[in-house]
C-alpha cells in the first residue's frame, strides 16, 4: 500500500524535469507590496521598475509596452496576409482580430482601430456557416462583435440585423439539441455572446427571457448528468465534453460555473446556493497540493498550467465565487493559484492567452482587481515584461501564430490591458 501511495503522490505532483519542459524558471524577483523579497542579484530599482514613486505604472514602463504593441501590431498585420481567409472564429480567426482592434479603440479612441475592427467583422460575416453557435468557435462570435462594432459606428440597422441573427441561433442550444455545455463549443459559449452584447450595447438589448432559456438549458443538462453519475449531493451540476469531465475554463466545469455566476445570467440566490456553490466546492476539492487543478476529474497528474486547463482558468471561477458568496475560502484558493502561476506560468508553449504566458498573466490582473494589492499588478507587469521579449525565448510557434487565443494578437491584448489594469478584461471570457 505504501508503494502505491508513493506512486500516486509522484503522479499527482509531477516531476521537476516535466515542469521545466512545460515552463521556464521564473527569473524575476518577487515583490510584496512593491518591496523586494527575492535574494537574487536584482537591485531594488529593478524590482520596482514597473512603478513610479506614487506606486502607479511608470511612464518608462508604459512607453516600453506601447512601443512593443506598435511593433507587434505591424508584425501581426504582415503575418495575417497569409492567414486562412475563411477562419472567422474568435479563437484563431478574424473575429479575434476584430476583438483586438475593438480593445485598442476602447483604450485610445483612435477611430482607425474601429475601422479595422469593421473591416475584419465584414469579412467574418460573409463566412458564417451555421455549424457552430458559440462566441469563440461559432457564428455567435462574429454576430455579437458585428453588432457591437456597428453600434459604435451608429450603423443601427446593421447592428440590429446582427442581433436578430444572433438570437435565431437560440434554437440550436435548447436542451434537446446535441450540443455540449462548455465555453468553446457549447451552451456557455452562446450565453457569453448574449451577455457580451448586453454589456457592450446596453442592458436588455438581449431580453432577460432569452438569457433565462439558455441558462435553464445549461442547468438542466448539468443536473441530468449529475443524476446519471450519482453525484447530486456532491456536485449537483456536472458536465462533460467528448465523454470526459473536464475541469478547466475552456472545456470544463470552471468555465461553465464562471458563466453561470455572471450577474447578467440572473440566477436566483436559491439556484446559486443550492446548485452552483456545491459544484464549485466539488472542483475546489480536486486541487493538488501545489495549488494547481487537474485537466479532468479522471486525471491525477499535475502538469498543465494554462488558462484552458489548470489554475490560470480555475482562478477566475474562484474569484467570481468569492464575489458572489463572500466566503474567504474562495479567495484563499485563488491566492494559492496565483502563487502556482507565478512559479510555473512562463510557458514554453508560447505567449498566447489560451495556453501561453499572456493568458496566465490575466490571473494576476484579476487578483489585482479583487484585492488591489500591488503585488499582483507587479506580477502582471513582469509577465508582460516577458512578453516584451516575444520570440526570443525559444518558445514553440503556434499553428495560428497571429491569432487572438493562440498567438500574437492575444499577447498584444494582454499588453494593452496591463497598462490600463483597472479596466482589464480577458477577451471572450470575462465581462
Amino acid at each position: 500500500m505504501g508503494e502505491n501511495m508513493s506512486k500516486r503522490l509522484k503522479l499527482v505532483s509531477g516531476s521537476d524535469s516535466e515542469m521545466e519542459e512545460r515552463s521556464f524558471v521564473n527569473p524575476f524577483p518577487d515583490c510584496d507590496q512593491g518591496v523586494l523579497t527575492s535574494s537574487n542579484s536584482a537591485t531594488e530599482d529593478d524590482a520596482s521598475e514597473p512603478f513610479d514613486a506614487n506606486g502607479k505604472i511608470s511612464e518608462t514602463f508604459n512607453k516600453k509596452v506601447q512601443n512593443k504593441i506598435k511593433d507587434l501590431l505591424q508584425q501581426m498585420e504582415e503575418g495575417l496576409k497569409t492567414a486562412d481567409p475563411h477562419d472567422f472564429s474568435g479563437y484563431t480567426g478574424w473575429t479575434g482580430i476584430a476583438l483586438l482592434y475593438l480593445q485598442l479603440y476602447r483604450l485610445t479612441q483612435d477611430s482607425s482601430h474601429l475601422q479595422r475592427a469593421l473591416d475584419h467583422v465584414k469579412r467574418t460575416l460573409r463566412n458564417l456557416n451555421g455549424r457552430r453557435v458559440t462566441f469563440l468557435c461559432g457564428d455567435a462570435g462574429p454576430l455579437a462583435v458585428g453588432a457591437v462594432v456597428h453600434h459604435k459606428l451608429n450603423n443601427r440597422t446593421e447592428s440590429e440585423d446582427c442581433i436578430v441573427k444572433l438570437l435565431q441561433l437560440q434554437r440550436s442550444v435548447t436542451l434537446d439539441s446535441d450540443i455540449p455545455d462548455e465555453l468553446l463549443y457549447g451552451r456557455a459559449g452562446y450565453l457569453y455572446a448574449l451577455l457580451y452584447v448586453n454589456k457592450e450595447i446596453g442592458p436588455n438589448t438581449v431580453e432577460e427571457a432569452v438569457i433565462s432559456k439558455v441558462v435553464e438549458a445549461i442547468l438542466e443538462s448539468g443536473k441530468r448528468l449529475s443524476t446519471a453519475e450519482k453525484k447530486t449531493e456532491r456536485c449537483p451540476l456536472l458536465y462533460e465534453w467528448h465523454r470526459k469531465q473536464y475541469v478547466g475554463a475552456a472545456h470544463g466545469l470552471a468555465g461553465i460555473y464562471f458563466m453561470l455566476m455572471q450577474p447578467g445570467a440572473k440566477l436566483s440566490q436559491e439556484v446559486l446556493t443550492e446548485l452552483v456553490k456545491p459544484s464549485v466546492d466539488y472542483v475546489r476539492h480536486k486541487k493538488f497540493r501545489s495549488g494547481n487543478y487537474p485537466s479532468s476529474l479522471s486525471n491525477e497528474t499535475d502538469r498543465l498550467v494554462h488558462w484552458c486547463h489548470g489554475s490560470p482558468g480555475v482562478i477566475h471561477m474562484l474569484i467570481m465565487a468569492h464575489k458572489v458568496f463572500k466566503e474567504e475560502k474562495y479567495l484563499k484558493d485563488a491566492v494559492e493559484c496565483g502563487e502556482l502561476i507565478w512559479q510555473r506560468g512562463l510557458l514554453r508553449k508560447g505567449y498566447g492567452i489560451c495556453h501561453g504566458t499572456a493568458g496566465n498573466g490575466y490571473a494576476f490582473l484579476s487578483l489585482y482587481h479583487l484585492t488591489q494589492e500591488k503585488k499582483y499588478l507587479y506580477r502582471a507587469c513582469k509577465f508582460a515584461e516577458w512578453c516584451l521579449g516575444y520570440g526570443t525565448h525559444g518558445c514553440r510557434i503556434p499553428d495560428r501564430p497571429y491569432s487572438l487565443f493562440e498567438g500574437m494578437a492575444g499577447a498584444i491584448h494582454y499588453l494593452s490591458d496591463v497598462i490600463e489594469p483597472e479596466t482589464s478584461c480577458f477577451p471572450a471570457f470575462q465581462l
